[in-house]
């Protein structure tokens, strides 16, 4: 079983920054594509961003030149810097990650979300 476990949501003003961690643990033989999506009231969940353990990265239209994801293998951790928030940033985010267990087995994950609020 693996946990995720997303930090850093809150409250900001438009056209400030936040950043937001997704800490995996469990038992784990590998991370491979890992990913923030978010939802927003009364629409459907979107995928933000993605990045592989290589390192390669896809950002949606949206948040393209805005926010950055990376990764730290060593700490099962993700990132997510958001600056130039926009009220339209406002949403539930959610860590997903594809993790194969040391018998070869792969399943997907979810975290519980991190509330990102942009109001003034």
């Amino acid at each position: 079983q693996v946990q995720l476990v997303e930090s850093g949501g809150g409250l900001v003003q438009p056209g400030g920054s936040l950043r937001l961690s997704c800490a995996a643990s469990g038992i784990i033989f590998r991370i491979n594509t890992m990913a923030w999506y978010r939802q927003a009231p009364g629409k459907e969940r979107e995928l933000v961003a993605a990045i592989t353990s290589g390192g390669n990265t896809n950002y949606a239209a949206s948040v393209k030149g805005r926010f950055t994801i990376s990764r730290d293998n060593g700490k099962s951790t993700m990132y997510l810097q958001m600056n130039s928030l926009k009220p339209e940033d406002t949403a539930d985010y959610y860590c997903n990650a594809g993790v194969t267990d040391p018998w070869s087995r792969s399943y997907d994950y979810w975290g519980q979300g991190t509330q990102v609020t942009v109001s003034s």
